[in-house]
Formats: structure tokens, C-alpha cells, sequence
């Protein structure tokens, strides 16, 4: 490749700035339970996954033609192809993994083990080197992330080719993402950039759901509409926001880090709004997550 976007090349930014666009990024990306708990039960996967992503493209849809350079034909495609990535194969590859019965606790956390793989693509494709005391972050990380969800975790009975799906998805994830910092022709204005992925997502998903026999109408119920205002808003604009501007400003593997925060977070969550047990266990994988994470934060 000859795009490359090489970390020394970075501007520096307020020192501030990182871990407050952390914080943010962690409570929208794990708040995305909670839409999910609220709309799941009223619909089917992709018809759920049809709506969240048919709202946020329309949103967004006019400031998308009104705010920003002109779209042209190219970039969006090339986003298009991006959405199909990393939102399309990703929300939908664990879908459907779910919905084959591999179990969710084991799907979580193939999905969060993204940052390992964000880590080990960094190097070969944006030639982001991580230094001995981040790959330890990020194996401390990950052991945290294990002790989390150990109650979680069973094999099922799911067809084998439902499991590569879970780990498929997360790559794809991950290599869309060093991709996008790496491309400047991948680079547009993140209202611009979400609200075509956000459509591409839609269109591919209602497909699904129709092939499903699930229809596209929306249940109409007061718990299928918050669980969309949830994951619309927050979920989807904050959490893919401010992972998109971060990828701008930050390595990629620096980024990535924090999302090994989400779980213990989601069920702090699930305690808070559902009155879900939080147990010794989860608290110790916490506390070895957080160290992990600013192991491998650390410039």
C-alpha cells in the first residue's frame, strides 16, 4: 500500500482530549445492550437491525447532501463497501451467529477480542508498531475481559460453520477499521460517512428480514421504540461517532483498547437498569481490564 497513514505522522492533540473521547466511546458502545434488550424482544434480529440502521441513515440523510463536500460517485461507493463491513457483516455476522444458537456469552466475547486483532493488523497494514508494554496491556486486557465472562461462556450445539461466523465478523470488523485509518480515500465527514453506511446496512438487513418472512413493519410498541431511540442515538451516533473520529486522530490499536472495557460496563448496565447480579468475579476482571487498557493506552 502506498497510503499508509503512519502514527508518528499524527498531530498532537490536549491530553484531555483522548480520555474523555474514551469514556464516551465505552458507555455508547456497551449501552448498546440496551437498546437490544428492549427492542429484541418485540422483533426478529434483522428486522431490529433493519429499523436501527433505516432511522440513523434517514437522520442523517439531510444534513449528509446539505453539510459537507458534494458526494460523488466514488467515495460512495467506497463507503458503501466500508457500511457493508462494518456494519452490515459485522451486526449481522453475530446475528445470525446468535440466532444459529451459538451461545451469547461465547459470542461477546469472540467480539470483544476485536482489539487483539485491530493490535496484531495495525503493524502489517498502517505500520503502527506496538511496543513490548502495549502487546502486555493488551494481553492483560484480554485475560480480563476472560475472567469477565467466564459464567458466560458455553460451547452449544450450534453447526460449526456458525462459530468461524463469529470469529469472521470480528475480522472484518477489525480490518475495516485499520482500512479506514489507512485510506485517505476512505476519509469523508463521519455524518456523511455514517449516514451511507447506515443506509447500505438497512437496505441488506431488509432484505434479510423479508427472505425471513419477518416483513419490514415495525412492532408497534412502547419497548420496540425505546430500545430504537437507544440504539439510533446512542448505540449508533454516539458509539460509531466517536469511534470514527477517533480512528482519525488516534492509532488504531490505542483506539481499539477501550473497547475491551464494554463488558464489564454492559453489565454494570444490565445491574443498574434490570437489576442483573454483579458478582466478586466481574469486579476483579474489571480491575485487570482497566490495567490492561492503560498498559496498552500509554503512548
Amino acid at each position: 500500500m502506498t497510503d499508509l497513514a503512519p502514527a508518528s505522522a499524527a498531530p498532537r492533540h490536549h491530553p484531555l482530549l483522548w480520555p474523555i473521547m474514551a469514556t464516551v466511546l465505552v458507555i455508547g458502545w456497551s449501552s448498546g445492550f440496551i437498546g437490544i434488550r428492549y427492542a429484541n424482544e418485540e422483533a426478529s434480529v434483522f428486522l431490529l437491525l433493519f429499523w436501527r440502521t433505516l432511522l440513523s441513515g434517514l437522520i442523517l440523510l439531510p444534513f449528509a447532501i446539505l453539510s459537507g463536500p458534494r458526494l460523488r460517485m466514488r467515495a460512495v461507493l467506497l463507503q458503501m463497501g466500508f457500511g457493508v463491513m462494518a456494519v452490515f457483516l459485522y451486526l449481522g455476522g453475530f446475528a445470525l451467529a446468535i440466532e444459529q444458537r451459538v451461545p451469547t456469552g461465547l459470542v461477546a466475547l469472540i467480539s470483544d477480542l476485536l482489539p487483539l486483532a485491530i493490535a496484531a493488523l495495525s503493524q502489517p497494514v498502517l505500520g503502527e508498531r506496538l511496543t513490548a508494554r502495549q502487546w502486555l496491556g493488551t494481553a492483560i486486557a484480554t485475560a480480563g475481559v476472560l475472567i469477565v465472562s467466564l459464567d458466560s461462556i458455553s460451547v452449544g450445539t450450534a453447526p460449526l460453520w456458525a462459530y468461524g461466523l463469529t470469529v469472521g465478523s470480528m475480522l472484518v470488523f477489525a480490518l475495516a477499521s485499520v482500512l479506514r485509518r489507512g485510506r485517505p480515500s476512505l476519509q469523508m465527514p463521519i455524518h456523511q460517512s455514517l449516514c451511507i453506511h447506515s443506509l447500505t446496512g438497512s437496505v441488506l438487513f431488509g432484505s434479510f428480514s423479508l427472505a425471513a418472512g419477518d416483513g419490514l413493519a415495525p412492532p408497534m410498541t412502547r419497548e420496540f421504540a425505546i430500545g430504537m431511540v437507544w440504539l439510533v442515538l446512542i448505540a449508533t451516533f454516539v458509539a460509531y461517532g466517536i469511534y470514527y473520529a477517533s480512528l482519525r486522530m488516534f492509532p488504531a490499536a490505542k483506539v481499539s483498547a477501550v473497547i475491551y472495557l464494554c463488558p464489564p460496563v454492559t453489565m454494570i448496565w444490565a445491574w443498574a437498569l434490570f437489576d442483573e447480579p454483579l458478582t466478586a468475579v466481574m469486579f476483579v476482571g474489571l480491575a485487570v481490564t482497566l490495567a490492561g487498557v492503560r498498559l496498552t493506552s500509554q503512548a
